[in-house]
């Protein structure tokens, strides 16, 4: 039975988790902010949501660097349909990391918010304003978020099964606290 004798390296596990606690926190105060009316604390978690979301986009390029130069071999000890399944969940959650929030930046742009990172980086609207497009964009980021949750859903499942069902540590790759199985 296989066993993953090699952890995953501290910047790639350090970004790992951190970029799921940033989506995790995006999405929470997506979903807080979609039910309130206008208000300060409205227009304050908006900005919240902004900064998390870019933040996700500007750690994905390290994030992609350090997964290129990983020795780990990802699929060891996957059958062949469960290394191609991974190969495509792990693919969509880093386009998803990209098209989640570039959505939300141009609809952000389309509905004539600006996008301030951290109240510092004005960053350039991305198209005209635009309310029907406003709206189209909405959905489409919604959509993507929705997407997104699931994907990493079905990822932390298998993890899971993976940790312990077929007691193959690959969980504890990534999870530095989950003690590997000798």
């Amino acid at each position: 039975m296989f066993r993953a004798e090699v952890r995953y390296g501290w910047p790639i596990i350090g970004v790992h988790w951190l970029t799921v606690l940033l989506i995790l926190v995006a999405f929470v105060i997506g979903l807080v902010m979609g039910d309130l009316t206008l208000s300060p604390l409205k227009l304050k978690l908006f900005s919240w949501h902004k900064w998390v979301g870019l933040t996700v986009l500007a750690l994905l390029l390290p994030r992609m660097i350090l997964r290129a130069f990983d020795r780990l071999k990802h699929a060891d000890g996957l059958l062949p349909w469960e290394a191609r399944l991974s190969s495509a969940v792990h693919g969509m959650i880093y386009l998803l990391m990209f098209v989640a929030p570039m959505l939300g930046w141009l609809q952000s742009s389309a509905k004539g918010f600006p996008v301030v990172w951290f109240g510092v980086l004005a960053l350039p609207d991305l198209v005209h304003k635009d309310k029907a497009l406003g709206k189209l964009l909405e959905q489409l980021h919604e959509a993507a978020v929705y997407t997104l949750i699931a994907l990493i859903v079905l990822h932390a499942l298998a993890a899971l099964y993976h940790q312990f069902m077929r007691h193959d540590d690959v969980l504890a790759r990534m999870a530095p606290w989950v003690r590997k199985r000798r």
